[in-house]
């Protein structure tokens, strides 16, 4: 009979919560802060402690950014907005343009000296989602002295979001976040006339780090479970990316107590500063022989929604093996087959190597609460959490077994297949296109 005494143990376990907790009472995780550097040491310090062997931490050089002050001044009012990680500081002054969605093609005029404002989603036609970072860097290239970064959603919250580029990680204009009231508010009063836009940081030399430990046989490959352990500094990070490596710590505590099922290693490693540019990874990346990684596992935002959502990058072995776990499991489970070119997995899928994206499913497009003051402890559910670690578990155990194989695939059909779902043009831009 097959041992289920590890899922009973799950749906009573308090490990992976409490470090989500952990990380959210650190306060600033900021990519370089030594917020950032507290929750690289506490959590290389629960692998440890729930069994996973030779945790270290592995640091490296990033270019910080350090919040201060932001504004808009238009008319004779001030605009509450936030500063965009790694936007420069700079104030400059702007005749406001609402491009609305911010789609590649709204950009096709001369905005010279314009102030840019978009939307933070895209309309429920288009055939895929254009992200922040493709927008700004459209801005820059049509000569735009600023940008602004409209939030969709409605209830008063200013998004955040870094721009910058791997060679150039300081942004060329200053990029602010508007809640969708205030960007209403300067469409309404303000287009066509000149405002303001002010940002003050400061830009130092910081240190970044990544968390490795592992359980499992000492095997010629290995699975990485992977997640990031920085945040946006105005909130607590609960669910971008708190849950993520809480999940990493969950997975560490069940795979130790399961080792002897795992026919292939299993390292887990914490990404640092993930949301300035998918550094860590790109670090770790580098160095990394890809042969030699079966698959990599990378959690992003689960436990949003009880539904899990499996972005599997056209392998059909690692869809199979999602809706399967679904089905042993009778649990809702999402599988989307295309590219997703953000968050820690794509360092390694861009060269060819098995890759999910998985995070939760949501009622709403785009990140919700995430990126927000808003993305805080509150919002979440430890019986989702539970749950959805049973399922991940069992799906590592799964790609871990030597009957089961998931090919790498050659870097020109990945790239291939991100230009045939149209993602090629924005990675261009944006400094992001390997190939």
């Amino acid at each position: 009979m097959e041992d289920t005494d590890w899922i009973g143990e799950t749906f009573t376990s308090d490990t992976g919560w409490n470090h989500l907790e952990t990380l959210v009472d650190i306060g600033n995780r900021m990519a370089g802060s030594p917020g950032e550097q507290e929750a690289v040491e506490r959590t290389r310090d629960a692998l440890s402690e729930v069994g996973a062997r030779d945790a270290v931490v592995d640091e490296f050089e990033i270019q910080g950014w350090v919040r201060g002050d932001s504004a808009i001044e238009a008319g004779d009012t001030t605009q509450n907005c936030i500063a965009l990680p790694r936007s420069p500081a700079d104030e400059v002054t702007g005749e406001l343009v609402d491009l609305g969605y911010g789609l590649p093609e709204d950009f096709d005029a001369d905005l010279s000296g314009n102030v840019v404002m978009v939307s933070s989603t895209v309309p429920d036609h288009y055939d895929r989602f254009i992200h922040r970072r493709e927008k700004y860097y459209y801005a820059v290239e049509a000569g735009a002295a600023a940008f602004v970064f409209k939030n969709h959603v409605e209830g008063c919250l200013p998004p955040t979001g870094s721009v910058g580029t791997p060679d150039s990680p300081i942004g060329d204009i200053p990029a602010v976040g508007v809640s969708a009231e205030v960007g209403a508010r300067l469409t309404r009063r303000f287009e066509g006339q000149d405002i303001t836009v002010g940002v003050d940081c400061e830009t130092p030399n910081a240190t970044s780090g990544n968390v490795h430990a592992v359980v499992g046989p000492d095997s010629e490959t290995e699975i990485l479970v992977t997640s990031h352990l920085d945040a946006h500094d105005i909130a607590e990070g609960a669910a971008d990316n708190g849950t993520g490596t809480a999940m990493v710590v969950e997975l560490a505590r069940i795979l130790a107590d399961r080792a002897t099922e795992l026919d292939t290693r299993v390292r887990f490693v914490p990404f640092g500063a993930e949301e300035v540019g998918l550094v860590g990874s790109a670090h770790e990346a580098e160095r990394a022989d890809f042969d030699a990684i079966k698959a990599i596992v990378n959690f992003d935002g689960v436990a949003n929604g009880r539904t899990l959502r499996f972005h599997t990058h056209d392998f059909d072995e690692l869809e199979t093996a999602a809706e399967g776990v679904g089905d042993r499991f009778d649990h809702p489970v999402s599988v989307v087959p295309e590219q997703l070119p953000h968050s820690d997995h794509w360092p390694f899928v861009q060269w060819g190597v098995p890759g999910y994206m998985v995070s939760s499913e949501s009622e709403s497009r785009g990140r919700g609460w995430g990126h927000t003051y808003a993305d805080t402890l509150d919002k979440l559910e430890v019986r989702t959490f539970r749950e959805q670690a049973v399922l991940l578990a069992d799906l590592v155990v799964d790609l871990a077994d030597e009957g089961t194989d998931v090919p790498h695939k050659d870097p020109e059909q990945i790239a291939e297949r991100l230009e045939a779902e149209n993602f090629a043009p924005g990675m261009k831009i944006t400094g992001d296109w390997p190939y």
